[in-house]
């Protein structure tokens, strides 16, 4: 089958997490989805098990015969579930940023808009970028460790639902935080050196974030070849506000409060108690010693036919 202009139809399986902020809260479902996608000139493969959880329909999507891309519909926390099945196979992940922040559609130059982001499934090119890994778990973005990582509780206990009473209760807790909570332990082995560490906060970015005015959380490349470690030792009321100036004015690098370090593998030993890890915004439990790893080039994406960088 062709399309109108001559060219092989896309062959996609559709799987749409329905607890997605778009679909939950602009009144898409995976019906409508189907319908769209179609319209596009798409053809649309059935899930072969949509009643299964999301990581076992993304397995059993991307082991189907014959098709072009495993087209996911949802946020950071749904792409990551998706890159966890999709990093290191050949099937594409095409992706319909549906979600609260769509990190990883605007880092790879995707439209949010819903019909151009279909587009960019039918008629776009696959681009190779890079993943990071740790013990397993699979991350496009970053993994953060720490005082995130415990406030992330607050926000999964209130998904979809949070109010000004929650968002109070999270800003008391950071504020416990900052105050007589300690801070974590651990032995950080980097690039052949060994040191005990205390921390408020660790982040391992995939590639490295940008700096600049009005690039917060934006990162400068997906496919740079390498991790950036970030680690706050301490964090106290007034550092805490030289570091959201700092991100604000986009100069945030040089801060003192801050330690960066580009490599492409470090371990993390936090003396055997499980770490709460928060990967693309997702929390998981892992048993130490936590092993970072950069997978270069390991997930094939679909962007726009216009080279995004």
């Amino acid at each position: 089958m062709t399309n109108q202009n001559d060219e092989p139809t896309r062959r996609i399986v559709l799987v749409a997490n329905v607890a997605a902020g778009s679909l939950v809260d602009g009144g898409l479902t995976p019906e409508v989805l189907h319908e769209r996608l179609a319209a596009a000139g798409l053809e649309v493969v059935a899930e072969p098990r949509p009643d299964a959880s999301l990581p076992e329909r993304l397995d059993a999507a991307a082991g189907l015969p014959g098709i072009d891309a495993v087209a996911v519909a949802g946020g950071d926390g749904t792409l990551a579930c998706a890159a966890q099945v999709l990093t290191g196979r050949d099937v594409p992940l095409g992706i319909l940023p549906l979600g609260t922040m769509n990190l990883l559609a605007k880092d790879l130059r995707l439209p949010l808009d819903l019909d151009a982001a279909i587009a960019v499934l039918a008629n776009g090119v696959v681009r190779a970028i890079d993943a990071g890994e740790v013990n397993g778990h699979v991350f496009l973005i970053n993994s953060v460790i720490g005082m995130p990582a415990r406030l992330a509780r607050h926000r999964e206990a209130k998904r979809g639902r949070m109010g000004l009473l929650d968002v109070a209760r999270i800003a008391a807790g950071l504020l416990r935080h900052l105050g007589r909570y300690p801070r974590e332990r651990a032995v950080l082995t980097l690039d052949a050196g060994v040191r005990p560490i205390r921390f408020r906060t660790l982040a391992v970015v995939c590639g490295d974030y940008r700096e600049g005015l009005g690039e917060v959380l934006s990162r400068a490349g997906v496919d740079g070849g390498h991790l950036t470690l970030y680690l706050v030792e301490t964090l106290s009321a007034a550092r805490l506000v030289r570091l959201g100036l700092g991100f604000a004015i986009g100069e945030w690098r040089r801060l003192p409060e801050l330690e960066r370090h580009e490599t492409d593998a470090l371990t993390l030993d936090a003396r055997g108690r499980a770490v709460r890890v928060m990967n693309d915004g997702e929390v998981v439990l892992i048993a130490p010693p936590l092993r970072y790893r950069l997978r270069a080039s390991a997930l094939r994406v679909l962007v726009p036919a216009e080279d995004p960088r």
